[in-house]
């Protein structure tokens, strides 16, 4: 199964739960428009290479469409596809009044110079041009993107339209960015977590904490969760796993990310050089109370959800976890907080970047922590809540309430 049958799976229970209609399903399963395109670059040797790229409009009834830009040598129009439904209902679970959309290029950037990068990115911006806008569609950094690259996106439109910060969200901050945007995802998988183990009746003090995938999310994350009492034991990125039973050091990757919070975080083998290797594959697996996946999607499958030895797993990756891996997780007892709710702070202050880029009243980064943290409670209760009221499972709350949220806004806009 793909990604986009993955999903599905998870969508269709949500909707048998909410007793929709054929002709309300066929609406939410169709997305509003799928676009590919080719961008000629022109090589610094002088040679051209064409690039395919991808922008997948899922659904705009609570919203403007948003969602990220990934360069990734791997992606295709079902990858976006997936995850431009998901940003549909990621933004409905924690209702901030967006739409769904997924986009980017099938390339490797780091085997792209400087100049040449900046080149793809406007070219693709020009491609675009037609179906993004602030207030059609906003990109925001994703796998293989970051603040540089939406900072040529808004040059590239700017130059057509006027001064345009609204365009793009997660821009450094000297050109209309967001204070915390750079952390918020991680933030936001901290908040959850810590919501989560209050649920649960597990003490986060003292808790032990795995981390697949020390980029960006998983970073921020371990410092988040480290600030609230847990122990980060055991973290891994595509090329090295380290481990510690008394807990990682992370004053290294404190100090780089407060030297350069629009930065990446150094990586596992920089930050944890002294500490115990151990096989990557083994990450998710290990025996401690709380599991965070914050690499790829799919590692959840059925095998691998059999196998874990944790209470607690918090998704800061986008779609990790396969039905069967939910299923296993489910049967064993395990609390999965969904990527919908767990990763939705990126999208939470991504909205905040926007709004006030819209209203010239940029955020401080006391007002983003705050309302941050508002956010995240408000969805994971209100998923807690329907759990209970329902007798399911985290995921399968989730989705109903924002499966439910988008139909009533479809109602009531009308076909």
């Amino acid at each position: 199964m793909g990604l986009s049958d993955d999903l599905d799976v998870f969508v269709s229970d949500a909707m048998r739960g909410l007793a929709m209609s054929d002709d309300e399903c066929r609406l939410l399963n169709t997305p509003f428009r799928e676009v590919s395109f080719e961008v000629p670059l022109r090589r610094d040797d002088g040679s051209l290479h064409v690039f395919r790229g991808y922008r997948v409009q899922h659904d705009r009834a609570r919203g403007p469409f948003k969602g990220g830009m990934r360069f990734h040598p791997g992606v295709d129009l079902d990858h976006f596809r997936a995850f431009a439904t998901l940003m549909t209902y990621k933004t409905a679970l924690v209702d901030v009044p967006f739409g769904g959309a997924k986009g980017g290029v099938a390339c490797d950037p780091t085997s792209l110079s400087a100049a040449e990068l900046e080149r793809l990115v406007k070219g693709v911006t020009q491609r675009l041009d037609p179906i993004i806008g602030p207030d059609d569609d906003i990109p925001a950094p994703d796998m293989g993107t970051g603040p540089q690259e939406m900072a040529w996106m808004m040059d590239a439109y700017s130059d057509a339209h006027g001064y345009s910060p609204s365009v793009v969200t997660g821009k450094p901050l000297v050109l209309g960015g967001c204070p915390g945007r750079a952390s918020a995802t991680g933030t936001g998988v901290a908040v959850a977590t810590e919501r989560a183990c209050a649920h649960i009746g597990l003490d986060l003090d003292g808790a032990t904490v795995a981390i697949q995938g020390f980029g960006n999310v998983g970073a921020h994350a371990a410092l988040q969760l480290r600030a609230r009492g847990a122990r980060i034991v055991a973290v891994s990125d595509v090329d090295d796993a380290r481990r510690s039973a008394g807990g990682l050091d992370l004053d290294d990757v404190a100090r780089a990310v407060r030297e350069d919070p629009e930065g990446d975080p150094p990586t596992v083998a920089e930050a944890f050089g002294d500490a115990e290797p151990f096989d990557i594959g083994d990450l998710l697996t290990q025996d401690v109370d709380i599991v965070v996946p914050a690499a790829i999607g799919g590692v959840i499958d059925g095998d691998v959800g059999a196998a874990l030895r944790c209470r607690l797993v918090v998704e800061g990756a986008n779609n990790p976890t396969t039905p069967e891996g939910h299923a296993a997780m489910r049967d064993a007892g395990i609390t999965a907080v969904p990527d919908i709710l767990a990763n939705a702070g990126g999208v939470t202050v991504s909205y905040f970047e926007w709004a006030g880029n819209r209203g010239g009243r940029p955020w401080s980064a006391a007002q983003v922590d705050e309302e941050l943290e508002a956010v995240m409670v408000r969805a994971f209760d209100a998923t807690a809540d329907r759990a209970g009221e329902d007798g399911t499972d985290l995921r399968t709350a989730a989705f109903r309430i924002a499966v439910d949220r988008v139909r009533h806004a479809q109602a009531l806009r009308g076909v």
